[in-house]
């Protein structure tokens, strides 16, 4: 197993440009065209506006502060200011504003100054993730191949799992083997950590679930047995909806109680009490095995699986019920994400890592505050599938009674898709293909963006930095691959492994990436 890490690299130069005007072939500097700005949620802001054709992305932004700042808001100035992405749209093609707008115009398949061009603007990560450039370490011990790896939400740890029936905990200050986990009697298919970080969950080919203590290595509790065959997948509750119990059991931790499901080729999930070793429900109505779990962060407490029964559903999770019974892939469904996936799996964490908390109730809490600040500039939660039919799908999460409705298809990979994921800030999708490439679509619309091409294997995992700026892929040419997510072009190449990579994970903190 490898670890990259980033480097500080000297900054980039920028060229001078003569009388900071970008002039483009058969175009004057000086042509203006009338704009509308609107936000990630297409609520216009202030009034169209004519503009110079030459103005830079820079100057757009200055504008949208001015304008901001005379709209009577709930947010405050400091807020209000942080960077800001731009896209032009045309006839519903988004083009992103990376330079000046002449750049984008000229990008666009049928400019026209004649029409107002709709400028979309969302706030950007007030942080910066620096490329991944080297291999810090290679970290042994393993003796089959690592089939998972997890970082911690606080980005203490990583944990991993593998072929030889161990789990294996790294500490990454010092960049050293923590404890060696023995329990499994089969391969380790799947880790999780709880959003506290307290806990990590571990399951694989022996259809059991075992708790560790995060700070020791103990086991924590009993194994959980209950499904026939090997469990694919897990999936804890988010932290902001666990409950606030008055038990004496919850007030004597510092962290609080989370229900943990799994999914099973046995064609069932199963809901789990991670305080008494319970399980509390079995949820049964797939007729294939189930690839996917995912855990609602909206307030109904729905869970949605997958299936290679070619079908999605989604559940109550307190009354066990079929709320919803998705069709739409003519074949499996192979992964699932959630545009709130990032900001349900840091918990109350972030870009800054572990932080003091004093109570489970203060830790939930901060939970909330962040899964709200999401919510608020990503328009609400969006679900995502992956295909052997070779397309992904986009969902709206609508509340009941469907739980889901579906937004649209999307399709262009020539081979199956093997797993997709939003970035952190649900800008962006990204889609892993046998057919060598990665797919970049609009993350609310599901708009087909570009191709990344470069790797001469399948792509088997990708992994997101927090800060949504580059991507990283993992694949069967033995390579990881960094791409920068607006320019669409590779960052680095990242060579190391003698053999294929099934795995991938990058830290909350975004200072590591693990493979």
């Amino acid at each position: 197993m490898h670890l990259a890490e980033e480097v500080s690299a000297p900054p980039a130069k920028r060229a001078k440009q003569q009388g900071g005007e970008v002039a483009s072939p058969g175009s004057g500097v000086n042509k203006e065209v009338v704009i509308q700005f609107c936000d990630h949620q297409d609520n216009l802001l202030g009034t169209q506006l004519a503009v110079p054709l030459s103005m830079h992305r820079e100057q757009l932004e200055d504008l949208v502060n001015q304008l901001l700042l005379e709209e009577p808001t709930e947010e405050d100035e400091d807020e209000k200011k942080v960077r800001k992405e731009f896209s032009l749209t045309i006839d519903d093609n988004r083009i992103e504003i990376t330079d000046s707008l002449q750049e984008a115009f000229d990008a666009s398949t049928n400019p026209s100054t004649e029409r107002v061009l709709h400028i979309r603007f969302a706030p950007l990560a007030a942080f910066k993730v620096r490329p991944l450039t080297r291999c810090s370490t290679s970290l042994e011990g393993h003796t089959e191949a690592i089939l998972c790896v997890a970082f911690s939400p606080d980005g203490s740890q990583l944990a991993s799992g593998s072929g030889d029936m161990t789990v294996r905990l790294w500490c990454l200050n010092t960049e050293t083997p923590l404890r060696t986990l023995k329990g499994h009697s089969n391969w380790v298919l799947c880790l999780a950590w709880a959003p506290h970080g307290q806990l990590l969950a571990s399951a694989g080919m022996d259809g059991s679930l075992r708790l560790w203590k995060g700070a020791s290595g103990d086991a924590a509790g009993i194994p959980l047995k209950g499904h026939t065959k090997p469990v694919t997948a897990l999936a804890w509750q988010p932290l902001h909806l666990s409950s606030v119990c008055g038990d004496d059991s919850e007030q004597s931790r510092p962290f609080p109680s989370l229900m943990l499901a799994s999914a099973s080729k046995d064609s069932t999930v199963r809901l789990w009490n991670t305080t008494t070793f319970q399980c509390l429900r079995v949820l049964s109505g797939h007729r294939d095995s189930i690839t996917q779990v995912k855990w609602s962060g909206e307030k109904e407490g729905y869970l949605y699986t997958a299936s290679r029964d070619t079908t999605l559903k989604v559940w109550d999770c307190v009354s066990g019920r079929l709320v919803s019974d998705l069709k739409g892939h003519g074949h499996w469904v192979n992964s699932l994400a959630l545009s709130t996936d990032y900001v349900m799996r840091a918990g109350p964490f972030g870009e800054r890592g572990a932080q003091p908390f004093a109570s489970a109730s203060e830790m939930r809490e901060a939970a909330r505050k962040r899964y709200e600040a999401c919510i608020k500039t990503s328009g609400g939660e969006k679900v995502l599938s992956g295909s052997d039919d070779s397309t992904l799908i986009l969902w709206k999460h609508v509340g009941a009674p469907k739980g889901l409705v579906q937004v649209c298809r999307m399709s262009g990979h020539q081979k199956l898709v093997n797993h997709v994921a939003f970035s952190p800030d649900g800008r962006y999708i990204a889609s892993a293909s046998f057919d060598k490439s990665i797919r970049l679509w609009d993350g609310r619309r599901g708009v087909y963006l570009s191709t990344l091409r470069g790797h001469v294997g399948p792509v088997y995992q990708l992994a997101w930095s927090s800060d949504s700026r580059l991507l990283l892929s993992a694949s069967g040419d033995s390579t990881l691959k960094v791409w920068h997510a607006e320019t669409r072009k590779l960052k680095e190449d990242l060579p190391g492994h003698a053999d294929e990579v099934y795995a991938v994970d990058w830290s909350v903190v975004g200072s590591y990436a693990a493979s």
